[in-house]
């Protein structure tokens, strides 16, 4: 990392941000990340009264996206299809009935909710490409594959300012460009003083997903089954390593309910590398990785 011997941190939604560069950002180039995460915020965040998403949960319509939402509507799709309709858009209202609401209550107001089917078609939900379509007011969420998404965006706005080398960081979503490898340690989903092993990323992107993180109350967090509104109790914690952050997002999370071979088996999703804990504590992984595990 010597390289990349300057670091600018701060907040934004919800998550603590860290920028590694060859040279100083100057103001500029801050601005500018800045306005890349307020323009995404407003178009897909639960947590603010004025973001397309609450929109969308009061007003059904239709909408013409920034085109880099056809690539998030790709991911999706790939995940649905993949895990059987377990991964989904639609579990912004299954978050907030179980407390993971715009507030933060962190307090249940009921059941476990399923979410409402999508088959992108004839129901209540169209995201074809940029193009996105509500016939019922919807509560959207994209926490799978979303803050992915930005981190690659963040780092288009640098690379295009002039920073060819960067290590763009979101609360452990990764994206790695800093002209040479970098270890991560896989952190213990039970004992973030431990990690389970670490791997040896360069020139790609690594995300992880446990069920400790932005969890609340008795068994709950925030990946759930769409099809129950019930939170993965099998799945403890998953990493994955690929080209874009937005896929190694969504493969952290879709390995929650189906395989690494089923998720590679979509064409958006392929060339990933990944390991998986289970809440028995076994471990595997999948791919060609370069690093260890330790358990």
């Amino acid at each position: 990392m010597a390289a990349l011997a300057h670091e600018f941190a701060f907040d934004a939604i919800g998550t603590r941000w860290s920028i590694a560069t060859g040279q100083p950002l100057d103001a500029p180039a801050r601005a500018a990340v800045a306005a890349c995460i307020e323009d995404y915020s407003l178009l897909w965040s639960r947590f603010r009264e004025d973001s397309l998403v609450a929109r969308l949960a009061g007003q059904p319509g239709s909408h013409r996206l920034p085109a880099h939402a056809a690539g998030l509507a790709e991911v999706y799709a790939a995940l649905h299809r993949a895990t059987g309709g377990q991964v989904s858009p639609l579990v912004g209202s299954s978050l907030e009935r179980l407390g993971y609401d715009a507030g933060y209550s962190l307090t249940p107001a009921g059941d476990p909710l399923p979410a409402p089917a999508w088959d992108n078609v004839d129901g209540v939900l169209a995201w074809n490409g940029p193009e996105l379509a509500t016939a019922a007011p919807l509560l959207l969420d994209v926490g799978a594959a979303g803050k992915g998404q930005l981190v690659d965006l963040v780092a288009g706005v640098l690379r295009a300012r002039g920073f060819a080398r960067c290590l763009v960081d979101a609360g452990g979503d990764m994206l790695v460009d800093a002209g040479g490898p970098v270890e991560v340690a896989l952190e213990h989903p039970y004992d973030a003083t431990r990690a389970i092993g670490s791997l040896v990323v360069e020139g790609q992107a690594i995300c992880a997903s446990a069920a400790n993180r932005r969890a609340w109350g008795e068994g709950l967090h925030h990946v759930l089954d769409a099809r129950t509104g019930v939170p993965v109790d099998s799945v403890a914690a998953t990493w994955a390593v690929a080209e874009s952050t937005l896929v190694a997002d969504g493969v952290a999370t879709g390995l929650f309910f189906a395989s690494p071979a089923r998720l590679a088996a979509e064409s958006c999703l392929a060339g990933f590398s990944c390991v998986r804990m289970f809440s028995d504590g076994r471990a595997e992984y999948w791919g060609t990785l370069k690093g260890e595990l330790f358990v």
